[in-house]
């Protein structure tokens, strides 16, 4: 199957074509939103790293985000705002984006002598990239080239019993043709970690899956904190046990075998169905995802959120009818239908499938048309 997209240099596809103005620490963050916005059509992410003492993973982890953000086949271009004194250098994470083969510019604040001086060099770059980026055309790509991130937030009892069954449909189509999907929320399988070791292609993945659990079991057993996936929202929305929860959020990676488990923001070497160790919290977990390659988002929801993201295209889908009529204006699909008996699962499987096609090829969804992004990268440690 066929879709219409960017073809990168260095072989990657995207479905946008974004100018993404990404600062490297807390500290730059003011410029890098200025000089976004005065140059249209270019977005900005904001966030509270790149300084200062922290555990030597997270920093680890944290500069692979950044600079897999950047390399994200949706980002046609970017521009990198540092202060010049930070632990995460502008020009690090700018090499490592230049190495995708598109335009970087690194901005330097205190080389600029100043903020001013700075947002007008990153404005006349970032307006140069714009007219670039606004040459190039889409071209047909397969649809296998799709890297699918399969993420719930504010669950309730019709996430499990309609939207994320539905969700799992359209992954396994896109599977069968080709493509790939990211199921995370690691803490979010607990439960049920056994049903989806059992699909493993191999006895390795397998182990490799239920070393995850192990690993966020021990964690919180170190910091002597109760590690539960339940929120006030999902109990009040009907669910009644983290075990329930985990066997709803497991449907979404629908039937196909696990192929593949891989660390926070590292893309997938195989295709098909692959695990990503995200944390339970939607935006850290759908940075992770697009930092790993994803170009689309599906994301599930029964109590309702308005999540999107800066350079990926969010598809919201609620299996609860009066959440779809409280919050039209943030939802994409009903799968409340499949709760009213007028349709059945594979039916709205399809349709969110036929869904992600269509944004794939340029439609926007609810979150993109309001403008809607967060950006927050996963810490492991409670108390760091």
């Amino acid at each position: 199957m066929k879709i219409q997209g960017y073809r990168r240099k260095n072989g990657e596809v995207g479905i946008r074509n974004h100018l993404l103005v990404m600062p490297s620490v807390i500290c730059a963050c003011n410029v890098a939103e200025r000089i976004a916005q005065q140059v249209p059509g270019s977005v900005y992410i904001t966030h509270e790293s790149g300084c200062g003492p922290c555990v030597e993973a997270d920093r680890q982890r944290a500069l692979k985000t950044f600079i897999g953000y950047g390399s994200n086949a949706n980002v046609g271009a970017c521009i990198v705002v540092g202060l010049g004194c930070e632990d995460f250098k502008a020009e690090t994470i700018a090499e490592g984006i230049a190495k995708t083969g598109k335009p970087v510019k690194c901005i330097n604040i205190q080389k600029e002598h100043g903020t001013n001086n700075a947002i007008r060099q990153g404005v006349l770059a970032a307006q140069q990239m714009m007219i670039d980026l606004s040459t190039q055309a889409r071209v047909p790509v397969d649809l296998g080239e799709i890297i699918l991130g399969l993420e719930c937030g504010g669950s309730d009892t019709a996430s499990g019993i309609a939207a994320n069954p539905a969700v799992g449909v359209a992954s396994d189509l896109l599977v069968e043709n080709g493509g790939t999907s990211i199921l995370g929320e690691t803490p979010e399988h607990m439960g049920g970690e056994h049903i989806l070791a059992a699909r493993a292609a191999s006895r390795e993945v397998a182990e490799q899956f239920l070393a995850l659990i192990r690993e966020w079991e021990e964690l919180a057993r170190r910091e002597n904190t109760e590690l539960t996936n339940l929120s006030p929202g999902n109990i009040e929305g009907g669910l009644s046990t983290s075990e329930e929860k985990s066997l709803g959020c497991i449907l979404k990676g629908g039937t196909a075998p696990l192929r593949e488990v891989v660390r926070y923001s590292c893309k997938p070497s195989q295709k098909g169905l692959v695990v990503m160790d995200t944390p339970g919290s939607d935006i850290e977990s759908l940075t992770g995802f697009v930092a790993g390659g994803a170009q689309i988002v599906l994301f599930t929801t029964g109590r309702g959120s308005p999540v999107g993201c800066p350079i990926a295209p969010v598809i919201k889908i609620t299996g609860t009818p009066e959440t779809y009529a409280n919050m039209i204006e943030n939802m994409d699909i009903n799968a409340g239908k499949i709760i009213e008996g007028e349709a059945t699962v594979g039916e709205v499987g399809r349709e969110i499938f036929e869904e992600m096609i269509a944004v794939c090829n340029g439609k926007r969804t609810k979150a993109e048309q309001l403008g809607f992004g967060g950006f927050s990268i996963m810490r492991r440690s409670f108390t760091n």
